[in-house]
């Protein structure tokens, strides 16, 4: 499948399951959620991949990052989704990739398109009343988490080249957020009935996304990677409305749009920037032809 294919492919798995998730709120809570969730991924790709112990000190240090990073982005993300519409909570933190996307960019459109990303977001986040501070605070350090995220699983697939480094990645974050977790549902988090659903959540939305992500971003530089995730807060608000019937006002929808343009715009840009580099490595390496 083409890197793109995968991104996007991940994004959908991301956000339906985080659909999914709510209805396990009820039961276990944003954190027991999290726990389930990063707990079933962890055995299930530990199952596939048996990684064993022995790397190097760099190695393990990107692992533990990268392990830290998902448990935080997780813990947050679903607490924002608790309080907030899916696709507003999705919209405030994708603004994390999107910085990802835009930092190192020396081309006056892509400051535009920053700026019309970061207009969609004030939309969303200055309307209506379910649209809470601390919700909004819990997306943002989502996003935070999720921008690190991007830079450090390029390492990790630089240095690993299979699934064992998500294994274990997934395994520490799961270890990080199981206390969380039993603290907030205790012996309810092992429920048959919350199993089960967890399990197909953890399937959805952590180990084939997961998957998907690490092998775009041996394809992908993370700025690219950063530009193509661009469609989530869309597709997190679509999925909301037809899955969870949360209805956006028109500013938000507005914001979401905007957010929409923005990363097209990027794309187009990113495209040409490949093409003047191309055309400009080609004017200082002319092809030669050997004498006679």
């Amino acid at each position: 499948m083409p890197a793109p294919g995968l991104v996007i492919g991940g994004v959908v798995g991301l956000q339906g399951g985080a659909a999914l998730t709510t209805r396990l709120y009820p039961a276990v809570g944003p954190a027991g959620v999290v726990s389930l969730r990063l707990l079933i991924a962890a055995v299930v790709l530990i199952a596939l991949w048996r990684p064993g112990l022995r790397w190097d000190k760099t190695t393990w240090a990107v692992l533990i990052g990268a392990g830290t990073l998902l448990a935080v982005h997780h813990l947050s993300y679903y607490e924002a989704v608790d309080r907030l519409p899916l696709g507003a909570a999705t919209t405030v933190e994708f603004t994390g990739p999107f910085l990802i996307a835009a930092v190192g960019s020396r081309r006056a459109a892509d400051l535009l398109w920053a700026c019309l990303a970061a207009t969609g977001v004030v939309l969303l986040s200055a309307t209506g009343s379910r649209l809470d501070a601390e919700g909004l605070g819990f997306a943002a350090l989502a996003g935070c988490c999720w921008g690190g995220y991007i830079l450090v699983g390029k390492r990790l697939a630089d240095r690993i080249p299979d699934g064992r480094g998500l294994a274990l990645a997934v395994s520490w974050g799961a270890l990080l957020s199981l206390p969380y977790g039993i603290a907030q549902a205790g012996t309810r988090l092992f429920a048959p009935a919350t199993l089960a659903l967890a399990a197909a959540v953890a399937i959805l939305s952590s180990v084939l996304p997961y998957s998907f992500q690490l092998e775009a971003l041996r394809r992908l530089s993370p700025r690219v990677f950063g530009v193509l995730t661009s469609l989530e807060p869309a597709i997190g608000a679509l999925i909301g409305l037809l899955l969870l019937d949360q209805h956006l006002t028109v500013p938000q929808w507005l914001g979401v749009t905007a957010v929409a343009l923005a990363s097209i715009g990027a794309t187009r840009s990113d495209r040409g920037r490949q093409r003047d580099d191309a055309d400009t490595d080609a004017v200082r390496s002319p092809a030669t032809t050997p004498d006679p």
